[in-house]
């Protein structure tokens, strides 16, 4: 299986992301979900088969499972015009036709579990995002109830976490309490759905967009290993990090490979590939209950 990289529609301006090619259609939008990866805020050269297909059937469990306003419009591509029906062989399972909204300039993080940025934070502070944490806490420990540390989304590097009171500012007080009670009831619904099924969701990062008549959708990817902190319930130990669902195997192969992280990243082994698809697969099936049919 190639994986896909680059799509290719004629006649609509197109915005390349690091996972997503996103077509402007005037009031609305088509995702694509490429196969691409990134890692340390670098697109690589090697592409993991199928993975925007996962990516995008995920997103679509986790929307029909959640109930909550979403952006989401059809994933039939005669829905998006000839020219992406065009291209079936290429785009289907994969796209998505989206309602286009004022997207909230925030990434909505939700944290169940001590990890990544916010263990480090809490290294240093005792607090995560300006919320104090009990002392003595360790490394992948669960919070006594999930936490709700919001960052600025930047266009390049990492986002940076941000303290309540700075989403307010951001978004005046009203939207900043709705963003973080909307956030906090996605993670705590989906993490109770995935710990019934073997999985514990550390963490999730969501966005938020505002439709023309004022409303709070959900909108881009949701609740996918891209997005999330997956970890295998009979592998969790607290003091390390467990095991992921995620591109975690690739960092750590990268970090082992020589690159210096400023000059172009290296392309990826076969069986680093192979088994980044076999994880992305195993947290499908085992999240939605369905084999996955891409």
């Amino acid at each position: 299986m190639t994986p896909l990289l680059e799509s290719h529609v004629e006649g609509y301006p197109v915005r390349r992301g690091k996972v997503r090619d996103i077509y402007d259609l005037g009031d609305r939008l088509v995702i694509v979900a490429t196969d691409r990866i990134s890692a340390f805020d670098r697109i690589l050269p090697t592409g993991i088969p199928g993975k925007g297909k996962v990516l995008t059937a995920m997103t679509h469990f986790w929307l029909d499972f959640l109930g909550v306003p979403h952006h989401l419009l059809s994933v039939d591509l005669k829905d998006m015009g000839p020219a992406f029906l065009a291209e079936q062989d290429v785009l289907s399972g994969r796209t998505m036709l989206v309602e286009k909204t004022q997207v909230v300039p925030v990434e909505c993080v939700a944290r169940g579990y001590l990890a990544g940025s916010g263990w480090k934070e809490y290294q240093a502070t005792g607090q995560v995002c300006g919320l104090p944490l009990p002392p003595g806490l360790r490394l992948a420990e669960k919070l006594p109830q999930p936490i709700f540390t919001p960052a600025t989304k930047a266009e390049t590097g990492h986002d940076e976490n941000i303290s309540f009171a700075r989403l307010v500012e951001i978004a005046g007080p009203d939207l900043a309490a709705e963003l973080r009670d909307r956030t906090l009831d996605v993670y705590t619904r989906a993490a109770a759905h995935a710990e019934g099924v073997g999985i514990l969701l550390a963490d999730t990062k969501l966005e938020w967009g505002k439709t023309r008549d004022g409303r709070l959708i959900l909108i881009d990817e949701v609740l996918t290993p891209d997005s999330s902190r997956f970890w295998p319930r009979e592998e969790y130990c607290v003091g390390q990090n467990p095991p992921s669902f995620d591109k975690q195997f690739v960092r750590d192969w990268l970090e082992n490979s020589g690159w210096d992280k400023e000059g172009p990243p290296p392309a990826l082994p076969d069986h680093v590939v192979e088994v980044t698809r076999e994880k992305y697969l195993d947290a499908y099936e085992r999240l939605t209950g369905r084999l996955f049919s891409g």
